[in-house]
């Protein structure tokens, strides 16, 4: 059976459910993102916290990075484990369980002690949390996007798919601006400063709040998917996933997100570095220049949706990753090479970086569901959307070795056309999906 079929009539009328779904989505991934990145942004003025001060410089940089990491790695499994049951048991209730699940973990994660009481079994505490974490978010995902995108018209899925995945951007923005209001309220200068004691954990009380509150409203709110419904859930969504037509399809998204994930890494984990060490920025200028840049990437992923929905999703993304590779990594290249002297200047150069690099990630909610059928759409976007960050993760190790032919700070702009490379190839191996209509299609 074919994944999807086409829908002969146009189908432009709003369900009145479908916002609220949207809306649902759209706050489930901003509390998603707003969680991946706390232990980057929140915690990082802290990370002596957790840290030895005889550990070696080397070492501490393999456990800040596991702390991250650790949530990546969670995200696959979270949709391999909740994905196959909202395409079993229903949409709605995976979401609310995943949601919760990573709410209370927040106010767990702010309560730990640091090395100086508890020693090497707080980081590994702290590390152990963050991967049960990132299970839960990739839970929540996997269920509160193809959810809101079964109730959208064909006609729309572009700009409201774009909408839901304004939650990145506005978590970015979001905690930056909540962690710099922090360190002007605690300082963090050593171990014992406000900032590093307590400080920190402000963020995750608000994260595991505003999580448990969002709980709350979808259970009152959000309605469960009426394609869902009629099909009564697939009772093997894994076996269904990993054969025929679902299966090939998750193959082109692996290639496609492969190149996504990789793109996207060169602005969120690299580019910040290098605006330090490389341009020569203090920290707080970069959390500025990063906040300016994450809203103009806001308004780049509205214009993505909306381009996509005109021109079709495959060329939108064959060529957005051909300027990915050739403009990106030439602006890129300028930023590193002769970076404008005016910090206005160096803003409007590093928006672009970003835009050009990330905008296309405003079709991911979109794209993907379009891609796989009612009965799997779950599955098929939880793990489509998570498993291809596994490779991606170990940017750090591509650069190693890229080092010995180029100076470091140069490694950053192969990755970067190896992602474009990746998304226009990912695009060209899958056929165009705005016409697709999503059916209420049995499980065989």
């Amino acid at each position: 059976m074919t994944t999807t079929q086409l829908a002969s009539p146009k189908t432009t009328e709003m369900d009145p459910r479908a916002k609220k779904a949207a809306h649902g989505a759209f706050t489930g991934f901003f509390l998603d993102m707003y969680d991946i990145y706390l232990p980057v942004i929140a915690l990082g003025p802290a990370m002596i916290y957790f840290l030895s001060s005889e550990m070696p410089p080397a070492q501490a940089a393999i456990v800040t990075s596991l702390i991250f990491v650790s949530t990546l790695l969670g995200r696959p499994i979270g949709a391999l484990i909740f994905g196959r049951y909202a395409d079993r048991i229903g949409r709605k209730k995976v979401n609310l369980i995943a949601v919760s699940g990573y709410g209370i973990l927040s106010f767990a994660m702010a309560a730990l002690p640091g090395y100086e009481a508890w020693g090497i079994a707080a980081v590994i505490l702290f590390i152990v949390l963050r991967l049960v974490d990132g299970i839960f978010v990739g839970g929540s995902y996997s269920a509160a996007s193809p959810l809101a995108m079964e109730y959208m018209p064909r006609e729309k899925r572009g700009v409201w798919g774009a909408y839901i995945m304004l939650g990145f951007p506005a978590a970015f923005v979001a905690i930056s601006l909540l962690t710099f209001v922090m360190l002007q309220i605690a300082p963090a200068d050593g171990l014992d400063s406000p900032y590093v004691q307590w400080g920190w954990r402000i963020p995750f009380i608000i994260g595991g709040i505003l999580a448990l509150l969002y709980v709350w409203w979808y259970a009152v709110s959000v309605d469960e998917s009426d394609l869902f419904t009629k099909t009564g859930g697939t009772k093997s969504p894994l076996k269904t996933l990993f054969s025929g037509n679902s299966l090939k399809a998750f193959i082109q998204v692996f290639v496609l997100m492969s190149g996504f994930w990789l793109s996207l890494y060169t602005v969120t984990a690299i580019l910040p570095s290098l605006l330090q060490s490389q341009v020569g920025l203090i920290p707080t200028q970069v959390t500025v220049l990063l906040v300016v840049a994450f809203v103009a990437l806001a308004v780049g992923y509205m214009v993505a949706g909306a381009v996509s929905q005109r021109i079709g999703r495959r060329p939108f993304l064959v060529l957005s990753g051909f300027g990915a590779t050739v403009v990106g990594t030439g602006l890129y290249y300028w930023m590193l090479a002769a970076p404008p002297e005016s910090f206005l200047g160096l803003a409007v150069l590093v928006s672009a970086i970003v835009w050009v690099v990330v905008w296309f990630w405003g079709l991911t909610t979109t794209y993907i569901n379009e891609r796989f059928r009612t009965g799997v759409r779950a599955s098929g976007f939880g793990l489509g959307y998570s498993v291809a960050v596994i490779p991606p993760s170990f940017y750090a190790f591509y650069q190693a070795g890229l080092e010995r032919f180029m100076p470091f700070e140069f490694t950053v702009l192969p990755l970067l056309m190896i992602g474009g490379i990746l998304v226009s190839a990912g695009a060209l191996l899958g056929p165009e999906t705005k016409h697709i209509e999503f059916t209420a299609d049995p499980e065989s």
